[in-house]
């Protein structure tokens, strides 16, 4: 299911090789980078048998398609190598969300700050959900108080990302980011 064989992940983009290059002319780049010129592709194939090598088609839209003397697999395992290293350098970025009252207590107060300032240190983002329940709703200012007083809490780290806003009738929201 979730698994990928190495060799399936490099097929995102194929490459075609040796006897699959089906057109009659190609232009052929040596394996030291240096241009040989347009060829048949049995010449090309020659040529690249002669040295040991592959010819692989690099650019097939062009005309004539450009192909390069090289060893496949050994292009192929550096693809992969590549795709790999983008892979580890990619952060991905969650929105972590903390549900409030407006009448909350100073100990739940506390401890909604410490999973924020946790939460933000991480690198993720933080979406305060501020929920009136029954009658609360006629007083959305406890519920702005609440969150800026929560904002200022965690200043020092972070930075709201638009004003409160209410989202349905019963939930005010506020997004926090790292600065």
């Amino acid at each position: 299911m979730g698994f990928k064989h190495k060799k399936e992940k490099a097929k995102k983009r194929f490459y075609r090789n040796n006897e699959q290059i089906r057109v009659p002319n190609v232009r052929v780049i040596d394996e030291d980078g240096t241009q040989v010129g347009i060829l048949s592709t049995l010449e090309a194939l020659s040529l690249a048998r002669e040295k040991d090598l592959d010819l692989v088609e690099i650019s097939p839209l062009s005309n004539p398609p450009v192909c390069k003397i090289m060893d496949f697999d050994k292009f192929r395992y550096q693809l992969v190598k590549r795709e790999k290293q983008a892979k580890k350098k990619q952060h991905v970025v969650h929105v972590k969300e903390i549900r409030l009252s407006p009448n909350i207590e100073a100990h739940d107060f506390e401890f909604k700050v410490k999973q924020a300032r946790k939460f933000i240190g991480e690198g993720n983002k933080v979406k305060l959900n501020m929920r009136f329940r029954g009658r609360l709703i006629t007083h959305t200012e406890l519920g702005v108080e609440v969150l800026d007083r929560f904002s200022e809490a965690v200043s020092d780290i972070a930075e709201v990302d638009g004003k409160p806003s209410m989202e349905g009738r019963r939930n005010m929201v506020m997004v926090l980011v790292k600065k």
